[in-house]
């Protein structure tokens, strides 16, 4: 499904605590602006909070003040003015507090989440999530202002919340759905009818909550999301020079200001809900704050009145989301597990990721970017993120494991894990890179309350499993209360003379194995607690790891793809690589699988998958994608796969691609080439068809006596697309054709006759002898041009080279050819009454006929159906490519449907489909062709339909798949004798014509086709679009007058014309003329 158009943000910016964050949060906002997730125009800030204990409400008044900098620096003003708010819309995105399952905090949590409309394949985070939330959801139809949102809760909102801003004014916060349950550890709403908050209430009272409660028996839950008109965002930002509220921001504190902590909820719109009281707001203090003192008290107080004085008359609304949903992620390893996990599934969630033995993976648990290789068992409810492990490996329920590579794979090898938590940091410990790693329980608390546990048991019980003592934790003099598993001095991060990895914490799991060896290297170790680790985490690292992780396991992926023929796009991997800086090394990755595939049809998608790599890498630069592809210095590479020499033809296509990166113009052409090289490997897959073509001995023509093919024209009723290569070979097409008289003639035709002197005369043109174009071929090397379709008499050249009468790689001259096997030369004339570009097949066809006549001059007689696969050739020779349904729709009689499987060699078989007595005289009777004055250009539609279907683009394989479906609905509606059911076809046939191959409906078309709509039961461009003939089925018969009358009166629709069409019964038709029935073309 299209995603919506969402909300053009001014400012994104995304707070942190960590100064040495900054540089690697604003890498990633960029990054996803380079995904399309954020508008290209957006300005994107990561802002370090002021200090970690600044609460919420500081870090919204720091961003909006440094948004409100910035944009006035941009508007060419020399202070901060709050002007520059009024037509802006920012998104403050809070990162929150660390987050014991990721390093990166809840923000860059991963998600088991793929995005399959997503133009740029990534990882989903749960910063994506709220991005897409805020700017497709929740942000559409607001005005301007400025929104924040935490990134400390996953959040469900429906795609039309449906909130009005009518008339709104203030600030208006989202509540989302949740139980009283739920709501006794969380914040919740009091709100009156009209919309107006009241209260906010965190960790209320029963009566308090009880309150809260809807007529749907839920609650309406702070769920982290509010909206500041830009009336109150600029009271708000007012406070910003206003002690001690100045303190919360950069300019206060390096004013030498004394922080202070605010929360958004309990300080910053407390104070505008109604209920509130100017003495019960000052008293208060926010849940956030830990530190209760009296001086810190006042502070705190002295702050909330400023608030009060430029907040109070600022309306605080609620917008309840009842379909939506919210969950705080919170410090639980168990809700966490629960959180990323599906237990009702019947299978396991693998999400971009490589795993060899999937069935090894039970029900209800989850894999993210991820690489198992070899036997890695996973349990139920168990999760692995970010992982490349070798097995065999063996992890039981409720697991969580994280950050681990093939080198800590072996530390995991006869173990049986179970409701555990082991994960690989990243830590710089003055200014040196290592791995650290971290093991706790799935049971265990992160809270200072209560006595606490680790892996799962008490702290006594660890102590006496282990050895441990207290003293190897905390310190003497740490106070009972503060002895805590964040606290614990567990986790070593430097060994004097060993190598650190997982073995040194899983050995506490089985600690009387070693006879004490694990606990005295423990001991001797550098220990940091969980807290003394987040400061140390390299988050830059982290990242950059994930990332490597995620384009190893994509490099896997794109390999399988193409190997196994499966119809998944790998363009938005194509994407991903190219804006993130490593195409490198997905090119060498489709260079190996072209070079070694077996099958020309894996190779040509895997050299197409490289043009478009190189398209991608030009950025939209360098000229159209469709071009021509013979540049000299490309010929070498070339000429390797002419000789069938896969490997050779690649590494030559990658060493002269190695000079064409420098710039766009050169990506480009460099694409096209690659696209040429495809090309060659299908037209040596078509040319499996020649195995069909047979020939038979026939008495030889006398010298100068004509042989004249005659063939109708076609129409295609259904599935046209289908039959052209590769897609007639790897998809399988049918298409449904007629064959067709227009006005009376059949309009396409050729003749051919020995003649005495060893030469060739060629004619193309009318079939008026003195309108005709005159060739001669006296040499080899004036049939040498046979392969450039725009050269004179080119397909003329190349029906002489497949019918076998003239080979271009002979040693002997052209003469003695001639002479030796017919004893003199030939003449070959073709004609077409049909103008250029008319898209009833008119090459094919006439291909088909020039093959006939040669043939039957020559003393050989060929079958219709092998006529069919010999013109395939033919086109793969000339180079023009195209399918099989012209010559089936012109070559054979009547109504049929052409079909060939996905299979090779290429076969084309053909039906006849029975239809009721009389019912052609009626399509004839209502079968009309209109000339629409426009030539098509079905070269650069072929193109791009084959780029398309190479990149397997899911709506063109759609497409393509109904299209073939269609063809048989087509040939049921003929069967039946139902023009009404023919005509809907038709539509439908037009709708898919256009969907495969975009831009094939000029502007001029569409207004004929709708002025003909209320005369028609259905109507259609011919052959690929983009102009030619319109062919239509008229509700009423013999309507040709009519509709000319209803055209003449119409302005704007230019040189149109209406012909009359009729099903031609008979084909191809072949006879001999006398040698004085038609006089010589030639001197």
């Amino acid at each position: 499904m299209e995603q919506p158009k969402g909300i053009d943000w001014t400012v994104v910016i995304l707070t942190c605590q960590y100064k040495d964050s900054v540089q690697v949060f604003q890498r990633e906002l960029e990054v996803r602006q380079k995904r399309e997730q954020i508008p290209a125009g957006t300005l994107l800030l990561a802002v370090e909070d002021p200090e970690i204990r600044v609460g919420s409400g500081g870090a919204t008044l720091n961003a909006l003040l440094v948004a409100a900098e910035h944009l006035s620096a941009r508007a060419g003003f020399t202070v901060v003015t709050s002007d520059v708010l009024h037509s802006a819309r920012i998104l403050i995105l809070h990162m929150g507090r660390d987050f014991p399952f990721d390093d990166c905090g809840r923000a860059f949590t991963c998600l088991p989440v793929e995005d399959s409309q997503a133009p740029v394949e990534a990882l989903v985070c749960n910063l994506d999530c709220l991005l897409d939330t805020m700017t497709h959801r929740l942000g559409p139809g607001c005005p301007p202002g400025v929104w924040v949102c935490s990134t400390d809760m996953l959040l469900s909102v429906p795609p039309n919340p449906g909130i009005s801003w009518d008339g709104f004014r203030g600030a208006r916060v989202i509540a989302l759905p949740g139980s009283p349950a739920y709501a006794q550890n969380h914040g919740v709403y009091l709100a009156d009818s009209q919309g107006f908050v009241l209260d906010i209430y965190y960790q209320g009272t029963k009566a308090e909550i009880q309150r809260c409660v809807g007529p749907d028996g839920r609650v309406p839950l702070v769920s982290g999301v509010v909206f500041f008109s830009v009336e109150t965002a600029e009271h708000l930002l007012a406070t910003h020079v206003s002690p001690p509220l100045d303190a919360c921001t950069y300019l206060g504190l390096d004013s030498g200001a004394r922080p202070v902590q605010l929360s958004l909820f309990f300080d910053i719109l407390l104070c505008m809900a109604q209920n509130v009281s100017r003495e019960d707001f000052l008293v208060g203090h926010p849940p956030e704050l830990g530190q209760k003192d009296v001086d810190v008290a006042g502070y705190l107080q002295s702050a909330r009145a400023q608030l009060w004085r430029e907040l109070r008359d600022q309306p605080l609304t609620m917008a309840y989301v009842p379909n939506g949903s919210y969950s705080y992620m919170t410090s639980s390893a168990s809700e966490f597990l629960h959180s990323l996990t599906f237990p009702g599934v019947p299978k396991a969630q693998i999400v971009h990721s490589q795993v060899e033995e999937p069935q090894l993976l039970a029900a209800g648990s989850s894999v993210v970017s991820c690489l198992l290789e070899g036997p890695v068992r996973l349990g139920p409810g168990s999760v692995l993120q970010h992982c490349h492990l070798q097995g065999p490996i063996h992890i039981g329920a409720g697991c969580f494991l994280s950050g681990l590579d093939t080198a800590q794979s072996k530390a995991l090898r006869g173990l049986e894990l179970h409701d555990l938590v082991l994960q690989g940091h990243h830590v710089r410990l003055h200014g040196s890179p290592g791995r650290a790693f971290t093991l706790v329980g799935r049971l265990d608390s992160w809270e200072r309350q209560g006595t606490g546990t680790y892996l799962n048991m008490s702290w006594r019980e660890f102590f006496k499993r282990t050895g441990i003592r207290d003293w190897d934790l905390w310190d003497p003099d740490t106070p009972p209360e503060e002895r805590c598993l964040p606290s614990a001095r567990l986790f070593p991060v430097l060994h004097p003379c060993l190598a650190l990895g997982p073995q040194d914490v899983l050995w506490m799991l089985e600690p009387q194995e070693d006879g004490g060896e694990a606990l005295r290297a423990w001991r001797a170790s550098w220990r940091l607690s969980w807290e003394q680790l987040q400061p140390c985490l390299d988050r830059a690292a982290t990242l950059a790891s994930r990332r490597d992780l995620f384009f190893r396991q994509a490099l896997h992926k794109a390999r399988h793809v193409l190997e196994a023929r499966q119809d998944l796009s790998l363009r938005p991997l194509i994407r991903a690589a190219v804006r993130e800086g490593c195409p490198g090394p997905l090119l060498a990755t489709l260079d190996q699988v072209a070079a070694g595939a077996g099958d020309p049809g894996v190779a040509a998608r895997a050299l197409a998958c490289v043009a478009d790599v190189l398209g991608c890498m030009a950025e939209g630069h360098g000229g159209l994608r469709s071009g021509p592809a013979a540049n000299p210095e490309w010929m070498r590479p070339f000429s390797y796969l002419e000789r069938g020499d896969l490997a050779g033809g690649v590494e030559a296509l990658a060493q002269e691609r190695d000079k064409w990166l420098s710039r766009p113009a050169l990506l480009v052409r460099a694409a096209r080439h690659y696209e040429g090289a495809g090309q060659i490997l299908i037209r040596q897959a078509v040319k499996s068809a020649q195995r069909f073509v047979s020939t038979g001995p026939v008495e030889l023509p006398a010298l100068g006596q004509w042989v004249v093919a005659e063939c109708p024209a076609r129409v295609d009723f259904s599935g046209g697309w289908s039959d052209t290569p590769p897609l007639a070979y790897e998809l399988g097409g049918a298409v449904l054709g007629l064959a067709v008289r227009v006005d009376g003639r059949r309009p396409i035709g050729a003749r051919a006759r020995r003649i005495p002197e060893p030469v060739l005369w060629l004619a193309v043109g009318s079939r008026q002898d003195e309108m005709a174009m005159r060739i001669p071929c006296r040499s080899l090397d004036d049939v040498q041009d046979y392969c450039q379709p725009h050269a004179p008499g080119a397909l003329l050249k190349a029906a002489f080279i497949c019918a076998g009468i003239v080979s271009v790689h002979s040693e002997l001259p052209l003469s003695e050819q001639l002479l030796r096997t017919f004893g003199g030369g030939f003449e070959l004339h073709t004609w077409s009454e049909l103008p250029h570009g008319s898209g009833l097949g008119t090459s094919s066809i006439l291909a088909g006929a020039a093959l006939a006549a040669l043939q039957r001059a020559a003393g050989r007689a060929v079958g219709t159906e092998a006529l069919i696969h010999a013109v395939l050739h033919l086109e793969q020779v000339l180079t023009t490519g195209g399918g099989w349904q012209d010559q089936v729709g012109g070559l054979m009689p009547g109504i049929k449907v052409g079909r060939s499987r996905a299979q090779l060699p290429l076969k084309v078989e053909v039906e006849e489909i029975r239809v009721p007595e009389g019912f052609v005289q009626k399509v004839n009777d209502h079968l009309l062709l209109v000339y629409t004055g426009k030539t098509r250009l079905a070269r650069n539609l072929l193109q791009d339909v084959l780029r398309s279907w190479y990149a397997r683009l899911p709506a063109v394989v759609q497409n393509a798949r109904s299209l073939v479906r269609q063809t048989e609905l087509c040939a049921e509606a003929f069967r039946r004798g139902s023009l009404p059911l023919l005509g809907q076809c038709l539509t439908s046939y037009w709708e898919q014509k256009k969907l495969m191959a975009p831009g094939c409906e000029p502007l001029a078309v569409r207004r004929l086709m709708d002025v003909l709509v209320p005369h028609v039961h259905g109507q259609s461009l011919a052959g690929a679009g983009g102009g030619g003939f319109l062919y239509l089925l008229t509700k009423e018969p013999r309507q040709k007058e009519a509709l000319e009358a209803v055209l003449a009166k119409t302005e704007g629709l230019g040189n149109c014309s209406v012909h009359l069409v009729e099903v031609d019964t008979q084909g191809l038709s072949l006879k001999l003329l006398g040698t004085e029935a038609s006089t010589c073309l030639f001197p």
